[in-house]
């Protein structure tokens, strides 16, 4: 799979050559979780609608869900205006995060205004 040379034009990849991918849930608005994706995982992502990243730990591809079976389904992916993030919204199934939480973002509060 290739990314379309049109979409490709529009990024502004990091020094590895990713962009960041913010991932919200279809529905409630939710951020589950932030990673990052290669063209290639960008291209697949578009071909099937299953999330796909790379992981710069282990330097590869890998679709969500694909061990787990916590698994993301797209449902609209829009570039930012500076081409540098994608938001995904996704209907989740199961645990967006590894721990096994449904968001990356349940644990750390670091600031909540107060009522």
């Amino acid at each position: 799979m290739s990314l379309d040379a049109g979409i490709a034009q529009q990024l502004k990849r990091n020094a590895e050559g990713l962009v960041c991918a913010v991932v919200q849930e279809a529905g409630t608005g939710q951020v589950l979780m932030v990673a990052w994706m290669d063209d290639d995982a960008l291209a697949r992502t578009l071909e099937t609608g299953e999330a796909t990243y790379f992981s710069r730990s282990r330097g590869k591809q890998w679709i969500k869900g694909e061990t787990s079976g916590h698994t993301q389904k797209v449902i609209e992916l829009r570039l930012d205006c500076d081409g540098d993030t994608v938001l995904m919204t996704v209907e989740q199934t199961g645990a967006a995060c590894h721990t096994g939480d449904h968001t990356c973002f349940d644990a750390n509060v670091l600031y909540a205004a107060p009522d």
